[in-house]
């Protein structure tokens, strides 16, 4: 969520959230800078870390305010993150990749997912844009060859899937797809693409990506972005999420390979629109005027909202001012954020102390919760009528 008010700032310059969006995140850094704080440690996973890590990236290449003077930047944070799960890469099991979950004791310790591989390989291009360092390009070279010839993740013809368990040694994909996966892939695809001035490799890795995306836009729901499990009525509270990931690197995809805008952007405003229509649903809360449904294909609110469904609206909403905004900065275009590519190489760097730290209650869990709602209410209710224009 927090990278997703990023985005929102980044289109519409509205800097009216910037001190607490800031201060989120330096809180959610933890006492060692490694984003994994004692409130969440115990139950993080590699995914979860990364998509810190991309709400960081997006702070450095979009000029968000800087931390703290005596706080690393934003683009060190996304370095020790990224040195973090340089650790955990596994050759022994299926033949590489890391697990999704980073502690043995946890549900999923024994799966190798996209979000957390594929993650991987985001960040590694990402980083590669941002500084130039080739050392980073190559890693998101090994883990897209590790996930295309050595996992069954990535077929040859672009289906990606979710993850496979490594009891099997990673023989057997759990053959789900899903919005967020593909936007993922499709985006580090586009920051490759980019990096490397057009590489013809990756420019056919993107187009393939983007091309197995019309799953998602079935002609039965007016071509509307749509969760496979939005049929059966059975998304959980992640999964209604996902579909502003997807809104989101589709965005990125048509700046730094444009390329795949004519392909992308009719989507991004399609469903854009769809999603706006569905935010009429009844306030649950006084602070709120309006709440996005689930499925934009409805006509009107479906009855099924939450934080998740106000993330995705504002995404595919905002993702329309796309052709309106800068693409991503790197340090030789703009970007002035601090690195620290030695941040997050310590010795117990992701091996958080359990021991004396606060009970925390339930008004610091909810506190984010209800600024983020009551903003994207606001900003989805404002945007549908700047898109029906």
């Amino acid at each position: 969520m927090f990278g997703q008010l990023i985005d929102y700032w980044y289109y519409t310059n509205d800097s009216t959230y910037n001190d607490m969006i800031r201060d989120g995140l330096i809180h959610q850094a933890g006492e060692n800078w490694d984003f994994m704080p004692a409130n969440q440690s115990k139950d993080e996973g590699n995914d979860d870390q990364l998509f810190w890590a991309f709400t960081l990236m997006s702070a450095a290449e979009y000029n968000f305010p800087n931390p703290p003077e005596g706080t690393p930047g934003w683009l060190a944070f996304s370095q020790s993150i990224w040195n973090q799960l340089a650790t955990r890469w596994e050759a022994a099991t299926c033949g590489g990749g890391v697990r999704w979950q980073i502690y043995q004791w946890l549900p999923g310790w024994n799966y190798k997912n996209l979000a957390s591989n594929g993650g991987y390989f985001q960040l590694s291009a990402r980083l590669a844009h941002f500084t130039g360092n080739d050392t980073y390009a190559k890693k998101a070279e090994e883990i897209y060859d590790w996930l295309e010839n050595s996992s069954p993740l990535i077929t040859d013809d672009y289906v990606v899937y979710d993850g496979a368990n490594t009891d099997r040694n990673c023989s057997v994909p759990d053959r789900n797809q899903w919005t967020y996966n593909y936007g993922i892939m499709l985006g580090g695809a586009a920051y490759m693409y980019n990096y490397t001035n057009g590489s013809e490799l990756w420019a056919q890795r993107l187009n393939g990506f983007i091309n197995k995306t019309a799953i998602f836009f079935p002609e039965k729901n007016r071509g509307i972005m749509t969760e496979p499990c939005e049929g059966p009525q059975n998304c959980n509270g992640d999964m209604v999420s996902f579909k502003g990931y997807l809104a989101r690197w589709f965005a990125v995809s048509a700046q730094l390979a444009p390329f795949t805008a004519p392909m992308v952007m009719p989507h991004i405003q399609k469903s854009g629109i769809a999603a706006a229509q569905s935010c009429v649903g009844p306030a649950t809360t006084s602070s709120l005027s309006y709440e996005c449904g689930n499925r934009w294909y409805w006509d009107g609110y479906d009855g099924k909202s939450g934080v998740g469904q106000q993330l995705a609206a504002l995404s595919i909403i905002s993702a329309n001012m796309v052709p309106f905004s800068k693409a991503p900065l790197t340090s030789n275009s703009g970007g002035t954020s601090e690195g620290d590519p030695s941040l997050g190489t310590g010795a117990n760097e992701g091996m958080p102390n359990f021991e004396d730290h606060g009970v925390v209650t339930a008004g610091d869990k909810a506190g984010a919760a209800i600024l983020t709602i009551f903003m994207t209410v606001a900003t989805v209710g404002g945007s549908y009528w700047l898109i029906k224009e």
